[in-house]
């Protein structure tokens, strides 16, 4: 089954490094990265990609991981297709 995976805006993640993550994790063109980040920021989420479950899964768990270590807040989720 596929899902739509969600970022959910948050006031403490920088602006830069959640681009980085969209690019690095979800592997988004860094335009692209962009306008989900600032959808998300003024709109208080944005759809990012739709994946199977599994890969959508491992995704937002590697994306989790790399906010934690910066100690920041960021957030996915994902939703059924």
């Amino acid at each position: 089954p596929f899902y739509r995976v969600i970022i959910h805006n948050d006031d403490v993640t920088p602006m830069d490094f959640v681009v980085h993550i969209l690019v690095q994790v979800f592997l988004l063109y860094p335009t692209d990265a962009a306008r989900v980040m600032l959808t998300a920021h003024y709109q208080g989420a944005a759809y990012v990609q739709t994946l199977p479950r599994s890969e959508a899964q491992r995704r937002i768990g590697k994306a989790h991981f790399a906010a934690r270590l910066e100690s920041y807040p960021l957030h996915f989720s994902m939703e059924p297709e």
